[in-house]
């Protein structure tokens, strides 16, 4: 059970939204959630609030009568629950769920107690509204999606509950959970903020922190087979260009190089005493693919750490409109639903990702060219060659997926089209950015999942699986536990897809 005081973490969002962990409230942190409702009550009175008592958006100049002020918060969920497309998978919708009761947690969108309890309850009930993956633009952030799950909260939408897409009533009705009331704003805060697109986004930088972690093994693993110098590691080299990703890819990779029998030392090779070598038949610096892995890696490890700065900084952001401050005892309008931040690092994310795809993509065709790497058969085939084709359809996929990644990469951030009568005139397609960097992180395990058998095939032709460091001996024998070695041409859809999960699990 994770119990959220006042900050939530990065390892409390994993926690609750891929291990599928409980939540509970601190008892401060409820009363703050009360005293902010409580002062907007008072506050309010005859006042002038948008979305209280005004129209939503560009209708915002039309005052709403106070005996219409409930079916004004209905109104907003209703009419906005417009989506289209497929709907956001289970794991970004508990993302979006947690972002939006953090929100509230802050005590400054005046919501009733009603609304964060019941947050919790669809959380640690696993109920999870149905949002479909189209709508939103991203400012006033992602109302769309958003109102979709308002739906579900008030009763009226369709949830997913244990794998089944039912309404949302019965099943409330089902586990004893009263559909969500109106109190003063509860329709509008619901709506209006960026929780969908940091949802999806901490669970795709989850996912990508592991795309380089096995990125980076692969890349040893790739020095080992091809017996490499391993100096383009070296702390020297590496810390005259002191970047902190190209630190942190050269660091992880000398540690396993320490363990590995499989590398070259320059000086003992090169240096020591007199060569008069003409043509060396050991490459003197391996292609770029291996020897520039800690320049490569390097920046999409920033990238990232970049991206989930942004992410944890948003889950712990008050980003609705209005905002309640009670320390001040006022209202303040403004745009802290914009999405711009968390659009922004999706998109750069999404390009990193990318690149370490092309990388993993460089690196399998060195292993499938025979007369690149000049050590193995075509397409690692271990058969007999023109009667078998080892993996050389595989490459198909890996290229065609790396392809998709690359016209992928265009940015989201850039393309704001004015629209709501010019009211938003300029947004941040925050959602559409998250959800393409989702489709990138994907690819990239496809693609990474075929070089990792590429990679044990290539260990088995050479017989060196116990000359390899011990981090590189450990991956092979875990894989090699449900893909065993193979001569004879079967079909390989499936071990795609036990690797691809091996690698999102480990």
């Amino acid at each position: 059970m994770v119990n959220i005081s006042d900050k939530i973490s990065f390892e409390d969002i994993i926690r609750v939204v891929i291990e599928n962990e409980g939540v509970s409230i601190a008892p401060d942190i409820n009363e703050r959630v009360e005293r902010s409702f409580d002062f907007l009550k008072s506050f309010a009175g005859k006042k002038v609030i948008y979305g209280i008592n005004t129209g939503f958006g560009p209708m915002a100049q039309y005052r709403v009568d106070d005996d219409q002020l409930k079916e004004l918060q209905f109104n907003i969920i209703r009419s906005h629950s417009c989506g289209a497309g497929a709907p956001l998978k289970d794991v970004y919708v508990r993302g979006s769920l947690l972002a939006r009761l953090s929100t509230f947690l802050k005590g400054m969108s005046g919501v009733n107690r009603e609304l964060t309890d019941l947050l919790v309850v669809f959380l640690n009930t696993g109920i999870y509204p149905v949002v479909p993956e189209h709508g939103g633009v991203g400012a006033s952030g992602d109302l769309v999606q958003m109102a979709h799950i308002g739906l579900a909260l008030i009763g009226e939408g369709d949830v997913m509950f244990k794998g089944v897409r039912r309404e949302s009533s019965s099943v409330m009705k089902e586990n004893g959970i009263k559909p969500l009331d109106i109190h003063i704003r509860e329709g509008l805060a619901i709506a209006n903020g960026t929780s969908v697109m940091s949802g999806i986004g901490a669970v795709n930088i989850y996912y990508s922190q592991k795309l380089i972690k096995w990125a980076t093994r692969a890349s040893v693993l790739m020095n080992e087979i091809t017996f490499s110098y391993d100096d383009f590691a070296s702390k020297p080299l590496n810390e005259s260009r002191p970047h902190p990703g190209q630190l942190f890819i050269a660091q992880a990779m000398r540690n396993s190089f320490k363990s590995s029998k499989r590398l070259k030392k320059r000086v003992e090779e090169l240096y020591d005493g007199e060569n008069n070598q003409k043509i060396f038949e050991h490459k003197v610096q391996g292609y770029y693919s291996l020897r520039c892995v800690p320049q490569v890696l390097g920046p999409v490890y920033d990238t990232v750490k970049c991206a989930k700065e942004v992410v944890v900084t948003e889950f712990n952001s008050v980003c609705d409109n209005p905002v309640v401050d009670v320390a001040t005892e006022n209202i303040y309008h403004g745009g802290n639903f914009h999405g711009d931040y968390v659009s922004f690092e999706m998109d750069k994310l999404k390009i990193a990702i990318t690149k370490l795809t092309m990388l993993m993509e460089r690196q399998l065709n060195y292993l499938f060219h025979d007369k690149i790497n000049g050590i193995l058969p075509p397409f690692v085939n271990l058969g007999k060659l023109g009667l078998n084709y080892g993996l050389q359809a595989a490459q198909f996929t890996a290229t065609s997926t790396t392809a998709e990644s690359q016209a992928l990469s265009n940015p989201m951030y850039v393309h704001s089209i004015p629209n709501n009568n010019d009211n938003q005139d300029i947004v941040s397609m925050g959602t559409n950015s998250a959800l393409i960097a989702a489709k990138v992180v994907e690819n990239a395990y496809q693609v990474m999942a075929i070089h990792y058998m590429a990679l044990c095939q290539a260990i088995d032709y050479l017989d060196i699986a116990g000359e390899l460091c011990s981090e590189s001996k450990e991956i092979y024998s875990s894989i090699r536990k449900f893909f065993p070695k193979f001569i004879e041409d079967t079909p390989k859809y499936k071990d795609i897809e036990s690797i691809i999960s091996f690698l999102k699990e480990n």
